[in-house]
């Protein structure tokens, strides 16, 4: 199934009114958002990075880190009124203006 990330919003909004009763406090999803990067973090690092998994680690899915951070994420643009689509098109603009030639001209990345 492929959904918009507006339709993501809808179907988010309609999942938390009818089974997760009510939004949380955005201040409480701000920290639950902190505690699923961090997650999804633990996992890169262990994934990607030199340390060793620990047993609590072992089959944590990547794909499933990034889904709950992105939930949480629509969970706040939806109680602040952040169209994501929106928002992320004006960003996808500012980037283009902004960083139109900033990477090609970084030695760094060559």
């Amino acid at each position: 199934m492929e959904i918009t990330i507006k339709e993501a919003q809808q179907q988010v909004d309609e999942w938390i009114k009818t089974v997760g009763v009510r939004y949380f406090g955005e201040l409480t999803n701000l920290g639950i958002l902190m505690e699923e990067v961090g997650e999804l973090s633990r996992l890169m690092v262990r994934t990607y990075g030199e340390q060793s998994f620990k047993e609590s680690d072992k089959g944590k899915d990547l794909g499933d880190e990034m889904a709950d951070v992105l939930w949480v994420l629509i969970c706040l643009a939806n109680q602040t009124g952040v169209d994501l689509t929106t928002a992320l098109e004006r960003n996808f603009e500012k980037k283009n203006i902004r960083d139109a030639n900033r990477h090609r001209e970084n030695d760094k990345l060559k």
